[in-house]
């Protein structure tokens, strides 16, 4: 289309690029005075009403999964407009150059300085993996630097949320040649690993000015799928081997990525990687690659996947925590053996990770009974382990005030049977020693006058940290739905404290 307005707010000024999903426009919010640029997504032809219906319902769908994304390194989606027939991605405009662009015109980059943007680009990727959504177009092209230092993973125009369809999947694009994982290529919905796959052809470009694998793009998919990545010279070339591994199995954790990556990038020595290029070759790997397992017991890194979490960092002197900054596995908090106890279960049940616009959380629930623990932010702090102390003190201030003011509740927890919420009464909130630094907690009852649901909230130092066990059992006492919630709520805080 022409130059423009959408959605009476949204001023198209000029275009600033194309590609196969579409067309970025600079434009001018009017409502809020700033710049934007917005992305015009293109349909196949062909399509028939139902299937652009479809197709146009689909593709918002994404983008709202998108949207929950809040991560500095990942590209912020405004708004979503649909006009034409069509969506329109209203996203923050980012000024400098792609990647790709940065090694065009200046040559391969320094060690350190590739290993700064491939772990701010990990971190990303790890928010995005936290709440399921595979990126699957991570190249140059797609890796942002902004004339301020931000690293920006931009375009997830062809990113899958776990358990569904996509709008690439009816035939659009699934990817670019060269930076496809190589069990995507074979047909494979692939996972976070295919995302760490992607990151490590990106760095070998970012490393040597050339991609692994050249030619043309049948050439490039053929290479990808029989050759061994070529060996890489440098502090990263171990690590960028064992990233592009063939088999996802043989690839290193990201966290333990991550750090091999801040060290490089600080300038100090990585660990030896002993790389098995055989794991390259398909059909040579059985298991877990030996390669991430030395890396986890060199550098003391807890080796764990799943959603948002963190690890502790220690004052020298001992005592409480001075902070959590780094990302790790809320649904490692509480471990196997004690949810099994906790839900008098053999078979104890897997965590379920989850986050919202409070926080990462994780759930452990079975037909009537479940454990629910979540790290909480407030409103200003783009995640948990971006808050200071201070803040985490006036955030669990503010969460006492909350409970104390409301006596009757809503209560519901589908996973758990509970599909329709329950009229609670809530117990009078009260002070707990012994566990954080502060800590309250409160019950909350039935109809029939007894507890079913008892919930902890304590601070370590700049963390906050809800729990909650639930049972409508009738056989546990009330005061064993306390205890229980008491015993989860302290693995939890003891595992934290474990991590430093």
């Amino acid at each position: 289309m022409s130059t423009g307005r959408l959605a009476g707010r949204y001023s198209l000024l000029r275009p600033l690029g194309a590609g196969g999903m579409g067309k970025v426009w600079l434009a001018r919010d009017e409502m809020l005075d700033r710049d934007v640029a917005v992305k015009e997504l293109t349909l196949p032809e062909g399509l028939s009403p139902k299937e652009r219906a479809d197709s146009v319902t689909r593709a918002v769908r994404e983008a709202q999964a998108t949207a929950r994304l809040r991560h500095p390194g990942i590209v912020a989606l405004h708004d979503v407009v649909v006009e034409q027939e069509r969506p329109w991605l209203v996203m923050e405009l980012l000024r400098g150059r792609t990647l790709g662009e940065t090694v065009r015109e200046f040559g391969p980059m320094p060690a350190d300085y590739a290993a700064r943007v491939g772990a701010d680009v990990l971190e990303a990727l790890t928010v995005a993996h936290s709440q399921g959504l595979q990126h699957r177009d991570v190249k140059p092209g797609n890796v942002f630097l902004t004339e301020s230092g931000r690293v920006v993973l931009t375009d997830f125009g062809i990113a899958r949320q776990e358990g569904q369809a996509t709008l690439t999947e009816q035939g659009l694009m699934i990817g670019s040649p060269g930076f496809i994982a190589p069990e995507r290529l074979e047909g494979e919905s692939g996972g976070p690993l295919s995302d760490l796959w992607s990151l490590g052809a990106t760095l070998y470009v970012a490393l040597t000015g050339a991609p692994a694998h050249e030619g043309s793009a049948a050439q490039r998919v053929r290479a990808t799928l029989t050759q061994p990545v070529p060996e890489l010279a440098g502090p990263l070339g171990p690590l960028v081997a064992a990233m592009m591994a063939r088999h996802p199995a043989a690839r290193p954790d990201p966290r333990v990525a991550v750090h091999v990556l801040r060290q490089v990038a600080a300038g100090e020595q990585a660990p030896r990687l002993p790389v098995n290029h055989d794991a390259t070759v398909p059909g040579q790997v059985r298991r877990r690659g030996r390669a991430a397992v030395w890396i986890a017991a060199a550098v003391g890194v807890a080796v764990a996947a799943g959603t948002t979490g963190f690890f502790v960092l220690r004052d020298q002197g001992g005592g409480p925590p001075s902070a959590f900054t780094v990302p790790m596995d809320v649904c490692t908090l509480i471990g196997s053996q004690e949810i099994g106890r906790l839900l008098r279960t053999q078979s104890p049940p897997k965590g379920q990770p989850d986050a919202d616009e409070v926080g990462p959380e994780c759930g452990w629930p079975i037909s009537g009974t479940g454990v629910g623990l979540q790290v909480q932010k407030d409103s200003d702090t783009l995640d948990p382990w971006s808050m200071t102390t201070d803040a985490a003190r006036t955030l669990f201030q503010n969460q006492q005030r909350y409970w104390a003011k409301y006596d009757d509740i809503d209560w519901t927890w589908p996973e758990i049977g509970v599909k329709k919420s329950i009229r609670s009464k809530r117990t009078p909130v009260r002070q707990l020693t012994g566990l954080g630094e502060e800590a309250f907690g409160f019950e909350l009852k039935g109809t029939t006058g007894r507890v079913h649901s008892a919930h902890i909230y304590y601070r370590l130092a700049n963390l906050v940290v809800s729990v909650e066990y639930t049972t409508l059992n009738d056989r546990p006492t009330d005061e064993d739905v306390k205890q229980s919630a008491l015993r989860a709520a302290q693995a939890s805080e003891q595992a934290l404290r474990d991590a430093g």
